[in-house]
């Protein structure tokens, strides 16, 4: 799946330093408008028009601003730690032998015994589901193909 394609966590995080920037790149549209909307309305109702002027400006102090800057921060820390989440999810989605343990689209643990992921709803027609005990060899007769 497009969402769990590797990510470089680093390229995420420098993208981020523009709010929504990290998140554009691993292609989180909606977080990407949320992280935006939030900078805007954190800039609208919490800090003083002319405050962030003058900051833009370089005449400025940054304390007055300092409430858009948490927020763009905690939008490129975010995008950071999801890209690694993203890397995670995509290296345990297939293993060695085909077989899948977590979600391909969202990279929870999956049960052997249903056709769809639990927590996405996402089908998993056309993959073999192995338990996370069968991967590591302790239960390997709960492997069952999907077709």
């Amino acid at each position: 799946m497009e969402r769990n394609s590797r990510k470089r966590p680093w390229l995420a995080a420098l993208f981020g330093l523009i709010t929504g920037g990290g998140h554009l790149y691993l292609r989180r549209w909606k977080r990407a408008v949320g992280w935006i909307g939030l900078s805007f309305a954190t800039s609208l109702l919490v800090v003083d028009p002319a405050a962030l002027r003058a900051f833009y400006e370089g005449t400025g102090p940054i304390e007055p601003v300092l409430p858009v800057l948490i927020v763009g921060f905690a939008s490129l820390f975010d995008a950071y730690f999801l890209a690694r989440a993203q890397n995670e999810a995509a290296r345990r989605a297939v293993g060695a032998d085909g077989t899948v343990t977590h979600c391909p689209h969202c990279g929870k643990e999956l049960d052997g015994d249903i056709d769809f992921c639990p927590w996405c709803t996402t089908e998993l027609d056309g993959f073999r589901v192995a338990s996370p005990s069968a991967a590591d060899g302790t239960d390997s007769d709960r492997a069952d193909a999907r077709e």
